[in-house]
């Protein structure tokens, strides 16, 4: 089947789609990605959406700006798809399905809720095409986590790789997770903070939206004793499988580490040395060390970061383009391939991958009319 996969991510930086032709199961095609990114208003009222789903009690509650932000992105990432099929000189009926995953603005599994704006029917209607959205409610209603949701499709992509095993990929967006594939079934978590303090951080101080190529990371210097004081958090003493909400670490941080007191630079090149060594607190919990990573995300284009991982992991670390896959598109592939097994209601998680007692499908599928 040929799906379109669409991510929007925690980093809130824009839109990646992507197309892949998949039976669910194997990958026969990895096609073209692109990213839109968000402008500086929709950036703006996503944050905005963001602080004001901290309240949330309810999957269906649109407190605040997050009504008007579920309007906006739909309307972003129905431009997304007719950009890239325009691109390959395609049309939303040469599509099987689109996977939508929408933004996610609130995650507390433990509490039953997670919520991703977004409306797929809507989606549907204005691309008159098959959509699959809410791929996470069904596995947190059922005591699952509700993330990582990727593991299944980084399985079917090693299966084509001639790498020692275990293997681990990284995905770092606004949250880092991982998904370690060994002889069994994969395991896989959020790590902890991914590119969220980082760019928040350089955001506050300096008004860019990120660290372009890790540049003020390198420029400063990293405090240990303040990222050994972070990792004390529960969370990372915690075995897979875990999950995070993108701000879950805001105020922790604040606390220990008093970032207020720092350079630009040498804040900065504390959050990056913070993301690495937080990947690196789950290897630990690993039946055997990861004898490769290979890294995909936002993260992936920060040399700082690359840098900071391979020493802290002290083990190879490859980019995903490295091996043909696209670092920032791969997510996007991810929820095309997960459209397409929600159709055939094949299992989207494991109690491996999230904590979900047995595999289990999800999603919400929503038909053109």
């Amino acid at each position: 089947m040929r799906a379109l996969g669409l991510m929007s991510g925690t980093s809130m930086d824009g839109i990646d789609a992507a197309l892949i032709d998949t039976d669910g199961e194997s990958v026969d095609w990895l096609g073209p990605s692109l990213t839109l990114p968000y402008d500086g208003p929709t950036r703006r009222l996503l944050a905005q959406a963001m602080e004001d789903a901290r309240g949330l009690n309810s999957r269906d509650g649109r407190p605040g700006a997050l009504a008007e932000a579920e309007r906006v992105i739909t309307k972003r990432h129905a431009e997304a798809v007719l950009r890239l099929l325009d691109s390959q000189r395609l049309t939303p009926a040469d599509l099987d399905v689109i996977g939508f995953h929408g933004q996610t603005v609130f995650h507390a599994p433990r509490a039953g809720l997670t919520v991703q704006i977004g409306l797929g029917a809507e989606l549907a209607r204005t691309l008159r095409a098959r959509v699959v959205a809410d791929f996470r409610a069904a596995d947190v209603a059922a005591g699952g986590e509700g993330a990582p949701l990727v593991p299944v499709f980084h399985q079917a992509l090693a299966r084509r790789l001639d790498l020692p095993r275990p293997l681990a990929v990284l995905n770092v967006g606004g949250v880092s997770n991982v998904t370690v594939i060994g002889a069994g079934d994969p395991v896989a978590c959020d790590t902890g903070p991914g590119n969220a303090l980082i760019d928040d951080f350089v955001a506050a101080r300096t008004g860019a939206p990120c660290d372009f190529d890790g540049r003020l990371a390198a420029s400063g210097r990293v405090d240990r004793a303040a990222v050994a004081a972070i990792l004390a958090h529960p969370f990372f003493a915690a075995p897979p499988p875990k999950s995070l909400d993108r701000n879950a670490f805001r105020d922790h941080v604040r606390a220990v580490a008093g970032l207020d007191g720092y350079s630009d630079a040498d804040g900065a090149a504390t959050l990056t040395w913070l993301t690495a060594a937080s990947v690196a607190a789950i290897v630990p919990h690993l039946t055997e060390p990861p004898a490769t990573w290979v890294v995909a995300g936002g993260g992936a284009r920060n040399p700082t970061l690359m840098a900071a991982l391979e020493a802290c992991l002290a083990r190879p670390v490859l980019p995903a383009d490295a091996l043909g896959w696209s670092g920032d598109g791969l997510e996007a592939h991810a929820f095309g391939f997960l459209a397409v097994r929600a159709l055939r209601a094949l299992p989207l998680t494991f109690p491996t991958t999230t904590g979900v007692p047995s595999p289990l499908t999800g999603g919400e599928v929503f038909d053109a009319r």
